[in-house]
């Protein structure tokens, strides 16, 4: 066997160097190179997916729960083809994420000759689901084009970015190169707000008796000048997204109680003279297609400058990083400012009787997230898939105080919350992660299961059981007439599957063991598996759209003027 240094070699060294611990994927005639020169160096975990859509997902779960940068290797062609999902919702999540993808050698590339996986473009395929994408077309080329891919990933807006790596170039040698030796990404600085859009918000804040923040999770990183201004008397929501960078226990957090379908949240912006909305897109999935009527003295802070005015309009944009700028933003006002006193108070009942109503909206699920929170770690992940159960209590009465335990499909696709909830499994610094699926997103990826067993896991799989796609039935059940269609799945026994996977298993029919079963499957290590018998505990109600708003508090709850 040769000792010759190969582009393969520099892959798998430069990946050690940027700080990428595991990565995943799936070995094919296109990538034994790479795969051979990572296993050699034995630096990075190669964990092996059950297939590509699910290896992209769990990257970009491990990326998300370690905030650093995740890594998936597929073939060439159907291979790569097969991980767009995960590059379609690492780029909705913003998650940096680097796709190495093999490629036919170089004397082939791009002329349609029928070599294996051979398909046209499969740059401009990537190109459009991704951030940017490249071709290593030369060894001398290879650390060049490396850093500039992870550099793209990596720099705000953040988001997916793939190298294709012919096989040829996989083989070819090359001097190993000195800048390795202490190797570092030339990522940019954060990005500070100019100076006089600063004051002129400062100004704004100053004016304002009645302040809220919402907060996206492009201001992941601001839990301390968050906490300043709620100090100060703001209030505050966050997207879906941007859940936990502030504790949602805190008083003057309404978490993603962020007012679609909620009456009496509504009704509150209206009475909110100042909006500070920081690294979110203000999603139309979160706003009712962007009917919310959020207040108009709305001033928008985001690194990207497409997001003005995107989706609501703004007296004020301030092109920055969110932590950076709402940091210059709470040194500029400690000391100077204090909101009404009444705001707090009337803020804190609002969120009081959001949550019970919210909580009573919720039929024989109601004490699900109290008995879930109650048993599992605070620190754990918080992993789950688009279910009518997250949409509800998952998302927005299950408390989480950590935006890197926050994880669930941010571009609202089914069946990608097992994968994510497997690479944030493997990210360091979490005790337990909990993943919470329906039947059909589960057995979506039901292969995947057999990844956590071989990887041994210490997850817990909830799978919320209601015979077929819930959600859809409500919808149908609104605009089609209640004419429920294919949305009855015929799907193996729970217990069966997790005898076959050789998984402890449970199965919850009553609402009131559900936090004890949870526990018991908490107190084993390794992946286990639980399955929730929505038939046996009865229909969740709709939820809004699909379902009643929930009313503005009665005479006698929040004050809201």
């Amino acid at each position: 066997m040769s000792d010759a240094y190969t582009v393969s070699d520099l892959i798998a060294e430069f990946l050690d160097a940027c700080g990428v611990s595991t990565a995943f994927g799936i070995v094919s005639v296109h990538n034994i190179p790479m795969l051979d020169a990572i296993s050699r160096r034995n630096a990075v975990r190669f964990v092996m997916a059950r297939g590509e859509a699910g290896a992209g997902h769990m990257a970009d779960g491990y990326a998300r729960a370690s905030g650093g940068l995740g890594c998936v290797f597929t073939s060439t062609g159907p291979g790569a083809a097969n991980a767009v999902a995960g590059l379609v919702e690492a780029r909705f999540a913003g998650t940096p994420l680097l796709h190495i993808t093999g490629q036919t050698a170089t004397c082939f590339a791009d002329r349609g000759m029928g070599t294996v996986h051979d398909v046209p473009d499969q740059l401009g395929m990537l190109r459009a689901t991704g951030k940017s994408a490249y071709r290593i077309r030369t060894a001398g080329e290879a650390l060049g084009v490396l850093t500039r891919a992870a550099t793209d990933a990596l720099t705000p807006p953040m988001g997916p970015v793939s190298v294709e790596v012919p096989t040829d170039i996989q083989r070819a040698t090359l001097p190993r190169p000195a800048t390795l030796d202490g190797f570092m990404l030339p990522l940019p600085p954060p990005l500070p707000p100019a100076e006089a859009a600063l004051e002129q918000l400062v100004a704004r804040v100053l004016q304002a008796r009645r302040p809220m923040l919402w907060l996206g999770r492009g201001a992941a990183g601001a839990a301390r000048p968050a906490m300043a201004l709620l100090e100060m008397g703001f209030g505050m929501v966050t997207s879906w997204a941007g859940r936990g960078i502030v504790p949602e226990d805190h008083p003057m957090n309404l978490g993603a109680l962020n007012g679609q379908g909620l009456g009496g949240v509504e009704a509150f912006y209206g009475s909110v003279d100042l909006m500070i909305v920081a690294g979110s897109r203000l999603r139309g999935h979160e706003t009712g297609d962007f009917s919310v009527p959020l207040p108009r003295n709305l001033v928008q802070i985001d690194i990207d400058p497409l997001a003005d005015g995107r989706t609501y309009p703004n007296v004020l944009f301030l092109r920055g990083d969110a932590a950076l700028t709402l940091e210059a933003l709470a040194a500029r006002l400690a000391g100077r400012y204090r909101a009404e006193p009444a705001f707090g108070e009337e803020f804190r009942c609002l969120k009081r009787d959001t949550r019970a109503a919210f909580k009573a909206s919720l039929g024989p699920y109601a004490g699900f997230a109290e008995q879930l929170r109650m048993v599992v770690p605070r620190d754990a992940v918080w992993a789950r898939d688009i279910t009518i159960n997250n949409s509800t209590w998952g998302n927005k009465l299950f408390a989480l105080s950590d935006p890197r335990t926050n994880i669930y499909p941010v571009g609202a696709g089914i069946g990608q919350g097992l994968c994510l909830g497997i690479g944030a499994a493997l990210a360091a610094g979490h005790p337990k992660t909990v993943v919470m699926t329906g039947d059909g997103g589960f057995f979506l990826n039901m292969s995947e299961l057999w990844t956590a067993v071989q990887e041994q896991l210490d997850m817990v799989i909830l799978v919320m059981n209601d015979r077929g796609y819930g959600v859809i039935r409500h919808i149908q059940d609104a605009v089609a007439s209640g004419r429920r269609r294919f949305d009855t799945l015929l799907a193996p026994d729970l217990a069966g599957v997790a005898a076959l996977a050789g998984l402890p298993f449970w199965r919850v029919s009553d609402p009131a063991a559900f936090g004890a079963t949870v526990s018991e499957a908490l107190a084993v290590r390794g992946p286990t598996l639980v399955e929730v018998d929505m038939t046996a505990i009865g229909d969740h109600p709709p939820y809004f759209p699909y379902g009643p708003k929930i009313a503005a508090p009665a005479a006698g709850g929040s004050a809201v003027r």
